[in-house]
């Protein structure tokens, strides 16, 4: 039932939301890695990368799901959604998912929309080390709490393959180790040093694997040199809340974390003083509760799942501020809770998105447990309450979490047009891209493409600088180091290797180097394309780096709808 559940919301979202909308660079970064992957590529050795590539291995899935690629990719990046607010619920609660009623799925299915918000439905490093995290660290609770082997040892695989997606969650190999050992379950059972050294090898797997992968093909100083070269980003946002400034008409979120604490406040001294206070103590707790589940889910509506907005960070501050309530009037250290939200904070290191609307479904459904947690003692009449209205004040939140989800993404699709401006069926450029629609200059775009490809055959083929996707997506094989140069992604001496790769190329031949005049914002805009531009015409780039692939390749200058290029055929 959970299982189906699941595979239809996932089904459901993709559907309705996650084909609608392309961005041409950040929706197929990760699976131009993966298609590298799959040709047989080293990380760190044929790719220069400022994070590791597990997520590349990771998903190789998406090749396998029988759907055009894109469309299956979105399905996977839902279920992997899905999977980790089901798994971060279920290690909440301590509960089993298997034992949840109607109501408690209904809830959870609507945390999966909040937690997507309008977070891009395409595979992204972000992601991966969040579902890792999240089976992880339920998986190891489960298999400490009821001694399945199995359990244990795939949360500490998952916890170890956490670290190999991105930087951003090495710390879930350390909190492993400090589960491990001062996990409740593992404490009564008591210390045994050769089981702890089994579940280390668990935890260490996936890393070892990676690393002596890449140790073996010779990159191991690169490796270290590139994931240690990327500018460091440590959350800071999460506390420049408090300093920043709203503009105006903007929603303040530090009124509903105020708010919301005063209430949980207020709860917990009515808990603290309830003999004292008698009878007015279950009627203190009940209002506050009701009124800071009110601001929690207040909070949420007034954030409308804008995408770059602090409506996030007030849930994390509420959803942290209650459980340390909690925590205090219960004399009861609150470990899961500081688990979700420390996935919270590695969620947000991140260069373009740093922030932990990832977790604020999750985060939301926890506030809410606490809260009905704190009145749940308190004797009501007893009243049957029929099954049926459980289930329907569940499916009432599903809708409203649907409605609003539904109603973000058609006003504001991530790096597209409304929704109702989608009109370019994607899939008439490329298979890959079925049932895909954007905007009519993207889908211009994919076609200018798709022409190119046939006009000017080559064994190599380049897009730059802001096109991955066309790797995966048409078959191709890029010669350089990289598929999409951003000045932060070209560390150690990326960009050096993209310049002696244009070189080699050129002594070769057999290559079709194209630069793109319009830049990804403008197709995001859906800034109308030229039929032509003039093959001398400036690259829209990030860097120096593509004026000096240009001026190293010496081939035949063409021009390609709004692409200008350098084309060298095979010979013989």
């Amino acid at each position: 039932m959970l299982v189906a559940g699941a595979t239809v919301l996932s089904v459901a979202v993709v559907a309705r939301i996650g084909r609608f909308g392309f961005n041409p660079s950040d929706q197929g970064f990760v699976l131009a890695a993966s298609w590298r992957i799959l040709h047989g590529e080293i990380p760190h050795v044929d790719v220069v990368s400022p994070r590791p590539l597990g997520s590349a291995y990771l998903h190789v899935l998406d090749f396998v799901v029988p759907a055009p690629l894109m469309v299956a990719s979105s399905f996977v990046m839902m279920a992997q959604l899905s999977v980790a607010t089901i798994a971060l619920a279920a290690l909440l609660t301590g509960a089993s998912p298997l034992r949840w009623g109607p109501l408690r799925m209904a809830l959870v299915a609507a945390a999966v929309l909040v937690n997507l918000n309008t977070y891009p439905v395409m595979a992204w490093h972000t992601v991966d080390g969040v579902f890792l995290a999240a089976v992880g660290w339920w998986a190891l609770d489960h298999g400490l709490r009821d001694h399945p082997r199995w359990a244990r040892w795939l949360g500490l695989f998952c916890l170890g393959f956490a670290v190999i997606v991105k930087q951003s969650f090495a710390v879930t190999v350390p909190l492993g180790i400090l589960i491990l050992t001062l996990h409740p379950a593992a404490r009564a059972a008591g210390f045994r040093w050769g089981r702890f050294v089994v579940d280390l090898l668990w935890l260490g797997a996936a890393p070892l694997l990676y690393f002596g992968m890449v140790t073996i093909g010779g990159g191991l100083p690169e490796a270290l040199t590139q994931l240690t070269g990327g500018t460091h980003t440590w959350g800071e946002n999460i506390y420049q809340l408090w300093t920043s400034t709203f503009a105006d008409g903007s929603v303040d979120p530090r009124g509903y974390i105020i708010a919301a604490a005063l209430g949980g406040m207020l709860l917990a001294g009515a808990w603290v003083f309830r003999q004292r206070l008698g009878r007015a103590s279950g009627r203190l707790r009940v209002l506050a509760a009701l009124a800071t589940a009110g601001v929690t889910i207040g909070v949420v509506v007034a954030g409308r799942f804008e995408h770059a907005s602090y409506w996030s960070f007030a849930v994390l501050w509420i959803f942290l501020v209650t459980a340390v309530l909690d925590a205090i009037v219960r004399r009861q250290f609150p470990w899961q809770q500081l688990l979700v939200v420390t996935l919270a904070w590695m969620s947000t290191l991140s260069w373009g998105y740093p922030i932990p609307s990832l977790l604020a479904g999750t985060m939301v459904l926890g506030t809410l447990d606490l809260l009905v947690r704190a009145v749940a003692d308190l004797r009501a009449p007893r009243v049957p309450v029929p099954q049926v209205l459980g289930a329907l004040a569940g499916v009432v939140a599903l809708v409203a979490a649907g409605l609003q989800l539904e109603r973000a993404h058609d006003r504001a699709p991530y790096a597209d047009l409304p929704h109702w401006e989608l009109t370019a069926h994607l899939g008439a450029a490329a298979p890959a891209m079925r049932g895909v629609r954007s905007n009519p200059s993207v889908g211009l775009y994919l076609t200018q493409i798709r022409d190119c490809l046939a006009r000017y055959p080559a064994s190599n083929v380049a897009v730059l600088p802001d096109s991955p996707f066309v790797y995966p997506v048409f078959k191709l094989h890029n010669p350089f180091p990289m598929d999409w140069p951003l000045p932060m992604e070209m560390v150690d001496d990326g960009k050096q290797r993209m310049i002696d790769t244009a070189r080699r190329l050129d002594r070769q031949g057999d290559y079709l180097v194209l630069f793109q005049a319009v830049t990804a914002e403008g197709l995001a805009k859906g800034q109308p394309l030229p039929t032509y531009v003039p093959p001398e015409i400036s690259t829209a780039g990030h860097s120096d780096v593509e004026p000096r692939i240009r001026a190293a390749l010496t081939g035949q200058k063409i021009s390609c709808g709004s692409l200008a290029g350098v084309w060298s055929p095979a010979t013989g």
